[in-house]
């Protein structure tokens, strides 16, 4: 499948709007391919969800495409992105995958509907394994034949997404391609180990700060403007950087220095809290979802997950 150009892509587009479509030529096992693109932004990753090779999707996208006279999907910087047109195509199409999904559970003798499929979840890597993960083992076991795979980096959002049908992110992302929500708040703060207090002392103002080693993100690479170090302690620079929280953890954890770490996972590790009536740093947890995943019940009832985990444990992320 190759791709064409924004203005052959807008042109095929234009010239097949008014166009007649045969019903009878569509084959509606086509669209469970669309769908599957929609969904990974990728040929291979949607293969693996229909357990096929990458070719057979390409080759049935392809299909459908001269079916409907259309462009469905162009590829970008971040995958394989459906057009206008296909966005809409795949929104019709989801009812047809749900009645295919009806038509199996029915065969199989069960009495409420069970999800299926394969549904790609992204998180920032502290809250993505103490929060989210609780939350999707929960729907997984209530629906053993989902697919859930929860892919974990503190990093922002591509202005055209893919490759995901749900993402929690730190801040509140800027996109038409996205609808989202505000899911909770979080607080960061400064925590050291016992060792390190005994070896180094304990910093009683904020400028102290600048004689001990501080533990944080790698500035450089840090792709969430929210945790700016600059933007909350002036002046100080970090002396251990890792793109990885967990990472931060265990080094202050070894007594490497003293970290900015979110309060759900410093107290777990038994950490002491420093200034806390001077740093007290809240950020926001975004969930966002593809438009064209919207319509998934599998990401409506993860989301619904997401949500009741965040407020059975709202003391773990604002403690007192």
């Amino acid at each position: 499948m190759h791709p064409r150009s924004l203005d052959e892509s807008s042109a095929s587009q234009s010239a097949g709007s008014h166009r007649s479509v045969d019903p009878r030529k569509l084959r509606a096992d086509d669209l469970r391919y669309l769908l599957a693109v929609a969904r990974t932004g990728r040929l291979v990753a949607a293969a693996d969800a229909l357990g096929v090779d990458h070719t057979t999707v390409s080759r049935r996208v392809a299909a459908l495409e001269k079916s409907v006279g259309v462009r469905l999907i162009e590829r970008g910087t971040e995958g394989w992105a459906l057009t206008d047109i296909g966005r809409a195509v795949s929104e019709n199409a989801d009812a047809i995958e749900e009645a295919l999904n009806r038509v199996v559970d029915t065969v199989a003798g069960q009495d409420s509907p069970s999800l299926h499929g394969t549904v790609r979840v992204t998180a920032p890597d502290g809250f993505g394994t103490v929060f989210a993960t609780p939350a999707l083992v929960r729907v997984r076991r209530r629906h053993p034949r989902l697919h859930v795979e929860l892919i974990t980096a503190t990093r922002q959002l591509a202005l055209r997404p893919s490759g995901f049908d749900l993402a929690l992110v730190i801040g509140v992302p800027s996109s038409s391609r996205l609808v989202t929500e505000h899911l909770t708040d979080y607080t960061l703060g400064l925590y050291a180990s016992d060792d390190y207090l005994t070896r180094h002392g304990r910093p009683e103002t904020v400028a102290e700060l600048r004689e001990h080693a501080l533990i944080f993100y790698i500035e450089s690479m840090l792709q969430v403007g929210d945790l700016d170090i600059e933007h909350h302690l002036p002046g100080v620079t970090p002396a251990f950087s890792s793109t990885n929280v967990c990472a931060q953890l265990e080094a202050t954890h070894q007594g490497a220095g003293i970290g900015v770490l979110p309060a759900f996972l410093a107290q777990r590790a038994q950490l002491r809290r420093l200034l806390a009536d001077e740093i007290d740093i809240r950020l926001p947890i975004t969930l966002a979802v593809r438009r064209e995943a919207v319509t998934h019940p599998a990401v409506g009832v993860l989301s619904a997950a997401l949500r009741q985990e965040v407020t059975e444990r709202a003391a773990e992320l604002i403690p007192e």
